[in-house]
Parts: structure tokens; C-alpha cells; sequence
């Protein structure tokens, strides 16, 4: 590889990382100025998400900075997942483009992916390489137990204890580092149970509400059956009277009719015997 295009990529990479990094805080800047000093006025707010998303980015760009500056500074290497930059780019651009962007947990889940992947590709395999290149290293493996090199290297002198203390100092700044991120993350997640549980008591209350509607439609229901009942056992008995009454009409206008016919068959007889005697 030309070594010159190898420097121009590094700086390249470097001088990457840190203008999203001021994109960024100008990005969280805007963002906050406009926002409510409250924090209950911000839940509600139009810019609530922003905010989120950009706490979120904040808190991966701190890892990312515990990860790869501490060897970046040192001209061990240059920050390399050129692709996360690429990424958290996207995600700012998107922020500022959208008035209602989505959630946090889904905006971020591509970058948080492929910032874990690179960080621990780059824990465990390349910062064991650069642990050696490290000055003072040589010094630290002494002290945690290795055995000692005769000669006039053996003795620690004032420049090996200040080599020795740095990187305790580095490791006091990372933590404080990771305590802040992991503080930013808490405050995220916060956000987002407190969310959630409010959309829970919402969904409980429509729950109850739904319930006492069903209670009150099947109330209603049961008393439209029972009147439904009522009014067929009252036209069952109109049905019957109406039945029995027609009965007994017809059988009243039929025996006249029996009568007339009776009389006239008794008359018929005399009338023929009279006819015979007037012959």
C-alpha cells in the first residue's frame, strides 16, 4: 500500500470523526434551544424524539471515542469504521430533514449495530497488536509480575513511574467517560419506560372502558330477549283465541244450513202427495 495514500485515508478518516462530532453538538444545540426548560413540558413537546435520537447519538459517538481516540491519539492507527461515520451522518441529516421522525430504537438500530460490531472486532483483534507498540508497555508487564531483565533496565527511574502512572490516568478518564455515557443511556431509557407506561395505563383505561360498554350492551340485550319473549307468548295467545273463536263461528252458521235442509226434505213429500189427489 503507497504509504502516502495510507496517511491521506488515515487523516481522512480522523478529520471524519471529528466534524460529525461538531455536526452533532450543533445539531443538539438547535435542538435543545428550542425546547421547554421543563421536563415534563419536553415529554410533550414536538421536538421530544429529536432530542431522544440525538442523547442516543451522543452516547455511541462517547464510545466510540473511549474505543478509538485513545490510539488515534498515540498515531497508532486512525479511526477506522469509516462506515459509522457514514451512518451517524445519515441519522443527523435525518433529524434535521423530518418533523416527526420515528422512535429512537428504531432510527438508531442500524448504527447501533455496526458501531458494536466494530468495536469489539477492534478490542480483540487489533488492540492486542497496539497494546505492544504502546510506550511504557514494556514497563507495565514488568510490573504486573514478569521477570526482570538483568541489567541497567531494571531499575525503574523517574521516566518509566511517569509511563507507568499514564495509562492509569487514561483508564480514570475512560471510566469517567463510560460513567457519563452509561448516564446519558439511563436517561434514554428512562424516557422511553416512562413512555411506555404511560401507553400502558391508556391501554388499560380503554380495556376498562370496552369492558363496562360490553357490560352495558349485554344488559341491554338480555332485555330486549326477555321483551322479545313476552311478545311471542302474547301472539301465541292472540293466535289461539283467534283460532278457537273462527271454530266456533263456523260450526254456529253450518247448523241452519242443516236445518233448512231437513225441513225442506220433510216438505218435499207433501208436495208430491198433494199434487197426486189435485190429478
Amino acid at each position: 500500500v503507497c504509504k502516502r495514500m495510507d496517511l491521506v485515508c488515515q487523516r481522512m478518516l480522523n478529520q471524519g470523526f471529528l466534524k460529525v462530532e461538531r455536526y452533532h453538538n450543533l445539531c443538539q444545540k438547535q435542538v435543545k434551544a428550542q425546547l421547554p426548560r421543563r421536563e415534563s413540558e419536553r415529554r410533550n413537546h414536538s421536538l421530544a424524539r429529536h432530542a431522544d435520537i440525538l442523547a442516543a447519538v451522543e452516547t455511541r459517538l462517547s464510545l466510540l471515542n473511549m474505543t478509538f481516540m485513545k490510539y488515534v491519539d498515540s498515531n497508532l492507527c486512525c479511526f477506522i469504521p469509516g462506515k459509522v461515520i457514514d451512518e451517524i451522518y445519515r441519522v443527523l441529516r435525518y433529524v434535521n430533514s423530518t418533523r416527526a421522525p420515528q422512535r429512537a430504537h428504531e432510527v438508531l438500530q442500524e448504527l447501533r449495530d455496526i458501531s458494536s460490531m466494530a468495536m469489539e472486532y477492534f478490542d480483540e483483534k487489533i488492540v492486542p497488536i497496539l497494546k505492544r507498540k504502546l510506550p511504557g508497555s514494556d514497563v507495565s508487564g514488568r510490573l504486573i509480575g514478569a521477570a526482570p531483565v538483568p541489567g541497567p533496565s531494571a531499575a525503574l527511574t523517574t521516566m518509566q513511574l511517569f509511563s507507568k502512572q499514564n495509562p492509569s490516568r487514561q483508564e480514570v478518564t475512560k471510566l469517567q467517560q463510560q460513567v457519563k455515557a452509561n448516564g446519558a443511556g439511563v436517561t434514554v431509557l428512562k424516557r422511553e419506560i416512562s413512555e411506555l407506561r404511560t401507553k400502558v395505563q391508556e391501554q388499560q383505561k380503554q380495556l376498562q372502558d370496552q369492558d363496562q360498554k360490553l357490560l352495558e350492551q349485554t344488559q341491554i340485550i338480555g332485555e330486549q330477549n326477555a321483551r322479545l319473549a313476552e311478545l311471542e307468548r302474547k301472539l301465541r295467545e292472540v293466535m289461539e283465541s283467534a283460532v278457537g273463536s273462527s271454530s266456533g263461528s263456523g260450526s254456529n252458521e253450518q247448523s241452519p244450513r242443516k236445518r233448512r235442509k231437513a225441513v225442506e226434505s220433510t216438505d218435499c213429500p207433501r208436495k208430491s202427495k198433494r199434487l197426486r189427489n189435485r190429478k
